[in-house]
């Protein structure tokens, strides 16, 4: 009996030992679980006065430096909306002024026209002029005319508006210009508007009345042979 009790008193300390070892881990766990929630708030430093009057200034500046810079960008940024307004709207600007030369030597030829109605000549050859002036404003500007009349069709630079028959002429060739066509720079500024050759159409030769009848008679008679 003493044997016995004495196991059951050292199970007993066996037991309170395993306890106060649970105990205690679950103390530490709690702890660093304790120690982890503290790491995530905010932690309050000490520092001179001196030390945060410094940060604090540096702050400051930053900060002024921030603003200055986002309202120079803010300002590039408008001035060069302002500059690309301005760009699109006068972009043109050269092209119109070397035009107007040309528009001038045509309000002269126009007024010498008028006051010397007998002159033609000098009339016809103003226009000339002109429109030599006109060509060379358009190659200064890398505008081409579109090589119409006689060449084969092609949808990229020619609108058909008609289509004429003519067996000399290879199907879907030019045959008229109406409207002269241009590119700058090699892409298509105005379609040339155009007439097309096509081949004849085939013409079905018509029976003589009297063949007609007489194949009328014969059909009108075998269908009566067949009613029979």
């Amino acid at each position: 009996m003493e044997k016995k009790s004495e196991i059951l008193k050292q199970q007993e300390q066996e037991q309170k030992q395993d306890d106060a070892a649970q105990d205690d881990a679950d103390i530490n766990a709690n702890q660093e679980e304790s120690d982890k929630e503290d790491s995530k708030k905010d932690k309050m430093i000490k520092i001179k006065e001196s030390e945060y009057q410094k940060l604090q200034q540096e702050v400051d500046e930053y900060k002024d430096k921030y603003f200055r810079l986002y309202a120079e960008f803010e300002n590039a940024r408008k001035r060069m909306e302002r500059d690309k307004i301005e760009f699109v709207k006068y972009a043109n600007e050269g092209i119109l002024a070397d035009f107007l030369e040309v528009v001038d030597n045509l309000e002269r030829s126009i007024n010498v026209a008028k006051s010397k109605h007998e002159d033609y000549n000098a009339f016809l050859k103003g226009i000339d002029m002109i429109w030599k002036q006109i060509e060379e404003f358009l190659r200064k500007n890398n505008v081409q005319a579109i090589e119409a009349k006689g060449k084969k069709f092609d949808h990229n630079c020619h609108e058909v508006l008609m289509q004429e028959e003519n067996d000399d002429m290879e199907e879907d060739t030019v045959v008229e210009e109406f409207q002269k066509g241009y590119t700058l720079n090699n892409r298509v500024l105005r379609t040339a508007k155009v007439k097309l050759s096509k081949k004849k159409e085939p013409v079905q030769e018509s029976k003589p009345e009297t063949e007609k009848t007489e194949v009328q008679e014969e059909e009108k008679q075998e269908n009566s042979n067949q009613e029979g």
